[in-house]
């Protein structure tokens, strides 16, 4: 190398099979993640006071389907 002259390395990651598993398990970690919080929200939910629920338009009937819907069944099927 000349004096005074910066070397520079290209270094290109390519999409192994590890970052494929690595995202696959991303994945697979922020859908539990969000299946947790559906339970979580939905056990808030059924905890409310008749006033809270009225407040937010909601009766019982509508607050005990809501929370006997699976972990897995999400309203924004995300």
């Amino acid at each position: 190398m000349m004096k005074r002259q910066k070397g520079y390395v290209l270094v290109l990651k390519t999409l192994s099979r590890d970052s494929a598993l690595e995202r696959g398990w991303h994945a697979v970690v922020e859908q539990l993640a969000r299946w947790h919080r559906l339970h979580r929200e939905r056990v808030q939910l059924a905890s409310l006071s008749d006033d809270a629920l009225k407040d937010l338009g909601l009766s019982r009937a509508d607050v005990a389907e809501e929370s006997e819907r699976p972990f897995w069944d999400d309203p924004l099927k995300r």
